[in-house]
């Protein structure tokens, strides 16, 4: 005898499957969705480890033949990052969305994060001819199947350069926050890079005064900040001056163009790759191969081979805060430095705590022969806190987890030597315990007390 079944029986059993589904739908959006993100102001991978790009510019639009053996003898010096210059058709051939998929494994292969950047916006309101933000935008609302899923490897660069001298600051300004709230309406999720005004050098202050706003206006808060510096940057003052800023600002920041000199002028390289150490800001060296005329000392590489290196290039790569010496590759890519880092002993001592509040003491202490400089440290409390103070470095919380960067006197630490950093947090219920630690910047066997 068939009997119908009862369809409020029938109708909650779907939908306890239904809720079912939808649950592990969401838990497989949120494994294969991992994504960089801005914490404190510093550039974090999907598991909380600060990410510092150390890496060069690829000038992929014009010399695509070149690109993936660039790649690879760009990866092989120690590199951790390439910015590849992309078109969007408004002023040279259009980039498409199967180049730019291919591009992106070219990077994984190499175990590059891929910083790719609109080039057509460069000089706008000055050089003629040049496409608008919004121009930049379309394009890659355009090719975001390319992007939607690549968070963890991709940053995108919304546009070079995009405001030459002399222009309203409402255009970069207002460019930005309408470019933002464009890519992020279309599902693009993965971290942004906003270059300065002023042909990237930002001399009249344009990004500086309003990085906040602009920063603000990501609902992601997931921008970082690029300053360009040529020759309004010839000595160590002015450099320090600039990124200073944003470091005590706690704004992400990186270098995303410079050379050691400019058309004959004078740029101070080695200052800003030392201060960029010292602050742990990501830099990356303009350009690995294809300038001409005025621009040809700017290569690093010459003519695209990679083991002739120029001038620039012996310093990008072998100075004491270049590349090779300070580079980490990303975590999803196996992590490590590219050079065997120094021994240490990092202790978190959380023995004085009171119930509901709890002193951490961070101690490095230096067991190798070489000194360590600009080190990094991660991890996750085990349960919810709030900081209230800290000292001798700057702890930056986002949810359970801590990042922390040294202070200036605090960031190097001589062979035989120790520093200690540490922050007051207060709680409710269970006492935090610190795990998942990640050290950058040295090798170190990890005690929690």
């Amino acid at each position: 005898m068939y009997t119908k079944k009862s369809p409020t029986r029938g109708s909650c059993s779907g939908h306890l499957i239904q809720l079912l589904m939808t649950f592990i739908l969401a838990l497989w959006v949120s494994a294969v969705h991992a994504e960089m993100k801005i914490v404190g102001g510093v550039l974090q991978e999907a598991d909380g480890t600060p990410f510092v790009m150390r890496g060069v510019n690829v000038a992929h639009a014009w010399y695509r033949d070149k690109t993936a053996q660039s790649l690879t003898d760009i990866s092989a010096r120690g590199a951790n990052t390439a910015r590849i210059v992309l078109a969007n058709g408004v002023k040279w051939t259009q980039t498409d969305e199967r180049e730019v998929r291919t591009l992106i494994e070219q990077c994984k292969a190499a175990k590059l994060i891929a910083v790719l950047e609109v080039h057509d916006t460069t000089g706008y309101g000055e050089q003629a001819g040049m496409a608008t933000l919004d121009q930049a935008a379309n394009y890659w609302v355009g090719i975001k199947n390319a992007l939607i899923g690549q968070e963890d490897y991709v940053i995108v660069n919304l546009g070079n350069e995009p405001v030459g001298n002399g222009q309203p600051s409402s255009v970069w300004i207002d460019g930005h926050k309408n470019a933002i709230a464009k890519l992020r309406a279309a599902g693009i999720r993965n971290t942004l890079m906003v270059d300065a005004p002023s042909w990237g050098q930002d001399w009249e202050g344009v990004m500086r005064t309003n990085a906040a706003s602009v920063f603000a206006a990501d609902p992601l808060r997931n921008t970082v900040f690029s300053v360009h510096m040529y020759a309004v940057y010839p000595t160590d003052s002015e450099v320090n001056s600039y990124l200073s800023t944003f470091v005590s600002a706690k704004l992400p920041l990186v270098v995303g163009e410079f050379g050691d000199t400019f058309q004959g002028q004078t740029v101070a390289a080695s200052a800003i790759m030392s201060r960029a150490r010292q602050y742990g800001i990501g830099y990356l060296g303009w350009s690995w191969s294809g300038n001409s005329g005025a621009d040809a000392a700017l290569d690093l590489a010459i003519n695209f081979n990679g083991n002739n290196l120029s001038t620039w290039g012996q310093l990008l790569f072998n100075d004491t805060n270049g590349i090779t010496a300070t580079a980490r590759r990303a975590t999803i890519f196996g992590g490590g430095s590219t050079t065997t880092p120094a021994a240490c002993t990092l202790t978190l001592d959380t023995s004085g705590d009171w119930g509901t509040s709890q002193v951490l003491r961070l101690t490095i202490a230096n067991t190798g022969t070489a000194p360590i400089t600009g080190w990094t440290v991660g991890f996750n409390e085990s349960q919810d806190f709030s900081i209230q103070s800290s000292w001798s470095a700057t702890f930056a919380q986002s949810g359970r987890s801590v990042s922390v960067t040294p202070a200036e006197w605090t960031r190097t630490i001589q062979a035989g030597s120790s520093v200690e950093a540490g922050m007051q947090i207060s709680y409710s219920g269970g006492r935090p315990v610190p795990g998942n630690v990640v050290v950058g910047g040295a090798q170190c066997g990890v005690v929690i007390r």
